[in-house]
C-alpha cells in the first residue's frame, strides 16, 4: 500500500515530519541569481582599439544590454556567453570610462554589472606631408562638396543593422609589399595640423585586387573628394569597414558579400599620391585600427 511500511505483517502508517517553520521559509525562498561574469579583451585597451565584451551567466537570458563609455552595446549570443564589440576611437580622451551590463534572466529577474575601464594613450607618431596647394586649401565649392560627404558618412555609421553578417576571422583586404602603416598618424599637411590619419594604408600596384574582409552587405558605392572612388560594407552591429582610392569597383550596392570576396581594385582616385589602398574600421562614431579585427577573439 503507497505511503505505509509493513513490519511483521502489521500495518502502520508513515510517521508524519513536521519541519520547522524556518526551514520551510528556506526552502520556498527564491535562490539568488548567479552573478553576471563580464571580462573585457584587451582589458586595459589605448586609444583606437576594437574591444571585445563577453558576458558569462546568461543562461536563458533575454534582452541583454549595455554601454561603453555612454557608447550603446549591441550584443550577440556567443556559445554559453553574450558578446559585443566596442570601439575606442582614436582621439578619446585617455583615463577611465564605465561600463554597465543588464539582462533579464528567464525567470523575469532583471540583472545588472557595471566597473569602469581604464583608456591608454597611444602614442601615436606625427607625420609631415607636403601636398599641392590645390588638394589642402579647397575652393568654396570643393569645401562644401566634402563638408556633404563627410554627413552622408556620419549617417551611415549612425546606422546599425540589427543582424551580425560577419563570422570568424577578420583577414587583410589587399596583399602588399609591406606592413600597413599610419593609422593615427597626426598629420600636419604643408605645415599646418590637420585631421589624424583614420585608417591604415597598404602601399600596391594599381589594378591590385581589393577583397572583403569579412562578409557583409555593400552599403555604400560611391566617389568623394577625399576618399576617391570606395565601397563601405556594413558588417552589421554597428561596424563598418571601408576601403578608399579605389580604380575599379566590382560589387553593387546592397550585395551581400563573403570574406575574401574582390570588391574592387587598388588606385588613386580622390586625394592621393599614389597607388595604395586606404582601409578603415568604424564602430559607429569610433574611428577603430583595422588590424585589431584581424585578432578578434571570436571564431565562429
Amino acid at each position: 500500500m503507497r505511503g505505509s511500511w509493513r513490519p511483521q505483517g502489521k500495518l502502520f502508517p508513515m510517521p508524519r515530519v513536521v519541519l520547522p517553520l524556518a526551514v520551510l521559509a528556506l526552502l520556498t525562498w527564491p535562490l539568488p541569481s548567479a552573478a553576471l561574469q563580464v571580462r573585457v579583451v584587451p582589458p586595459t585597451p589605448r586609444q583606437g582599439d576594437a574591444v571585445m565584451l563577453f558576458v558569462g551567466g546568461t543562461k536563458g537570458a533575454r534582452d541583454v544590454e549595455g554601454s561603453l563609455g555612454g557608447q550603446r552595446l549591441a550584443f550577440f549570443p556567443y556559445g554559453v556567453e553574450y558578446a559585443a564589440l566596442a570601439g575606442v576611437d582614436l582621439e578619446s580622451k585617455p583615463g577611465k570610462v564605465p561600463w554597465r551590463v543588464g539582462l533579464v534572466d528567464g525567470a523575469g529577474t532583471p540583472r545588472k554589472a557595471a566597473g569602469t575601464l581604464t583608456i591608454k594613450t597611444a602614442g601615436f607618431p606625427v607625420q609631415r606631408l607636403t601636398l599641392p596647394d590645390g588638394m589642402v586649401n579647397l575652393d568654396p565649392e570643393s569645401e562644401q562638396r566634402a563638408a556633404n560627404e563627410a554627413v552622408r558618412l556620419r549617417t551611415l555609421y549612425d546606422t546599425v543593422t540589427p543582424e551580425r553578417l560577419w563570422r570568424g576571422r577578420f583577414t587583410q583586404p589587399v596583399a602588399s609589399r609591406k606592413p600597413g602603416e599610419g593609422f593615427g598618424f597626426r598629420r600636419i599637411i604643408n605645415g599646418r595640423p590637420r585631421m589624424p590619419h583614420s585608417g591604415i594604408d597598404y602601399s600596391a600596384d594599381r589594378g591590385t585586387p581589393v577583397v572583403a574582409s569579412n562578409r557583409g552587405r555593400v552599403a555604400l558605392l560611391a566617389e568623394f573628394f577625399f576618399a576617391g572612388r570606395f565601397v563601405a560594407l556594413d558588417h552589421g552591429l554597428g561596424l563598418y569597414t571601408l576601403y578608399f582610392h579605389l580604380d575599379g569597383v566590382a560589387v553593387t550596392e546592397g550585395e551581400i558579400v563573403e570574406r575574401g570576396q574582390t570588391v574592387g581594385t587598388v588606385g588613386t582616385s580622390g586625394r592621393s599620391t599614389g597607388p595604395h589602398l586606404h582601409f578603415a574600421a568604424q564602430l559607429g562614431r569610433a574611428r577603430v585600427n583595422p588590424p585589431d579585427l584581424y585578432r578578434l577573439p571570436v571564431r565562429d
